[in-house]
C-alpha cells in the first residue's frame, strides 16, 4: 500500500470522515465470506468511525447484528447503520457520552430491548489531547482521559456481563503507547496501559464462566481522531516513522477484532495482538 498523503488538514473534534483526504478506508478487505458471526450480536463502542466502523462492518460481513454506541457523530452514526445493514443484518446506533456511567448502562440496555442478547463486546470508544509537558494536563483532562478511556470499558463490561453467556467474548481497544510510551500523550498512553491491566485481570476473573477477554494494540491508524488531535505537520507525516512507514487504513485492524471474537481464538485469553506496522515491543 501507499504512504497516505495526508498534509494540510486538520478538524475540530472529534473529526468527520468524509472530509478527510483520504478518506479512511472502512470497507471489510475483500476476502470470502464465511459466516463466522453468524447468530451473534456485537456490541461496539465508538462504532461509527475509525477501528470501530471497520469492526461493525467486518462483524456484520459476517453474519452478526450490530450496536453502535457513538458519542455525538449521528451523520457518521446514521451513514454506518446504513452501511451495515448492507450485509443484511441488523443495526442499532446508541447516542450518549460513556463517560458518564449512566449512559452506558443505558446503552446495554437499549441493546438488550432491540437484539434480548449480547455476544460480543468491544470496547474502542477513546480520545486524546497532545500535551508537550505533564505541567500542561490538567486535571480535568486527565479526568475526561480516563473517564472516556478507561472507565467507560469498565461500566459497559460491567452492566454487559450480566447477559453475556458462555462462548461470549470481550474486547478492549489498547495501544501500542500502552508498551513503549509516548512522550506526548501522557495521560492516554497510561490509560491505554490501564486497559492492558483490566483485559489481564478480568480475563483471569472470567475464565471459569467460559468467557474470553482480550485487546487489541494498534499503532498509528489514519482514522479521525488523529486529524482531530494533531498539528497540520505531524498529520502529514502520520505513521511514516514506523518500520512500514504509512499509518494503517481501519480495515487493516479490523481482522484482529474478528479473529479474537470468532471460534478461532476460542483457546485465547489475556491476551493482546498488535497490528503496529512493525514495531516491537516485547508486550
Amino acid at each position: 500500500m501507499k504512504k497516505l498523503q495526508q498534509a494540510n488538514q486538520q478538524q475540530t473534534r472529534p473529526g468527520k470522515e468524509k472530509k478527510m483526504q483520504p478518506i479512511p478506508e472502512t470497507y471489510p478487505i475483500i476476502y470470502p465470506q464465511e459466516g463466522k458471526l453468524a447468530g451473534k450480536t456485537a456490541l461496539i463502542t465508538g462504532g461509527d468511525s475509525g477501528i470501530g466502523k471497520a469492526t461493525a462492518l467486518l462483524f456484520a460481513k459476517e453474519g452478526a447484528d450490530i450496536a453502535i454506541a457513538y458519542l455525538n457523530e449521528k451523520e457518521e452514526a446514521l451513514s454506518t447503520k446504513k452501511e451495515i445493514e448492507k450485509f443484511n443484518v441488523n443495526c442499532k446506533i446508541i447516542k450518549g457520552d460513556l463517560s458518564i456511567e449512566k449512559n452506558c448502562k443505558i446503552a446495554v440496555e437499549k441493546t438488550i430491548e432491540s437484539f434480548h442478547k449480547i455476544d460480543i463486546l468491544i470496547n474502542n470508544a477513546a480520545l486524546h489531547w497532545e500535551c508537550e509537558t505533564l505541567e500542561e494536563i490538567s486535571t480535568k483532562q486527565l479526568e475526561k482521559t480516563f473517564k472516556n478511556n478507561v472507565f467507560s470499558y469498565f461500566w459497559m463490561t460491567k452492566y454487559t456481563l450480566p447477559y453475556m453467556q458462555k462462548g461470549s467474548t470481550i474486547i478492549n481497544t489498547t495501544s501500542v503507547t500502552a508498551y513503549r510510551g509516548s512522550p506526548k500523550l501522557i495521560d492516554y498512553a497510561a490509560s491505554k496501559g490501564a486497559i492492558v491491566s483490566f483485559t489481564r485481570s478480568l480475563s483471569a476473573n472470567l475464565v471459569k464462566k467460559e468467557i474470553r477477554v482480550n485487546a487489541v494494540a494498534p499503532g498509528p491508524v489514519w482514522t479521525p481522531l488523529i486529524v482531530s488531535s494533531f498539528e497540520p505537520e505531524k498529520i502529514a507525516t502520520f505513521g511514516s516513522d514506523k518500520p512500514m512507514e504509512r499509518a494503517a487504513m481501519p480495515n487493516e485492524i479490523a481482522p484482529a477484532f474478528l479473529f479474537l471474537a470468532s471460534e478461532d481464538a476460542r483457546f485465547i485469553t489475556g491476551q493482546v495482538i498488535h497490528p503496529n506496522g512493525g514495531e516491537i515491543i516485547n508486550g
